[in-house]
């Protein structure tokens, strides 16, 4: 019904940067939030940036003044550009969208399938 689909991973130096991008696609009513997670081996999955129902926008201290997120709402996609990226950066990264399918369904979130991010030093 609901597809999540991120691109956009791969390998960088450190003080590169990196866009990815993230598309939620099917049978939506509403996209109510959209946010980008992360998973480094051996550590918890962990919020990297989101952007709320209200379209606000929340960041985890680790990334704020490196990476920006951004949104499409006709496209249900969300962007996470990430500046002077760092080796503590290299994560797999996972996108979510909070949707309804219909106007009196509840909010369920789907997850995307994860896109490997590589830092080098």
């Amino acid at each position: 019904q609901v597809q999540v689909v991120a691109s956009g991973g791969g390998l960088v130096q450190a003080g590169g940067s990196l866009t990815l991008s993230c598309a939620a696609s099917g049978t939506i009513y509403s996209n109510n939030a959209m946010s980008w997670y992360r998973q480094a081996p051996g550590k918890q999955r962990e919020l990297v940036a989101a952007f709320t129902s209200g379209d606000s926008t929340n960041y985890a201290d680790s990334v704020k003044g490196r990476f920006t997120v951004s949104r499409d709402n006709a496209k249900n996609t969300v962007y996470l550009r990430m500046n002077s990226l760092k080796p503590e950066d290299t994560a797999v990264y996972y996108c979510a969208a909070d949707v309804r399918l219909s106007p009196t369904a509840g909010l369920y979130r789907y997850w995307g399938q994860g896109t490997q991010v590589t830092v080098s030093s």
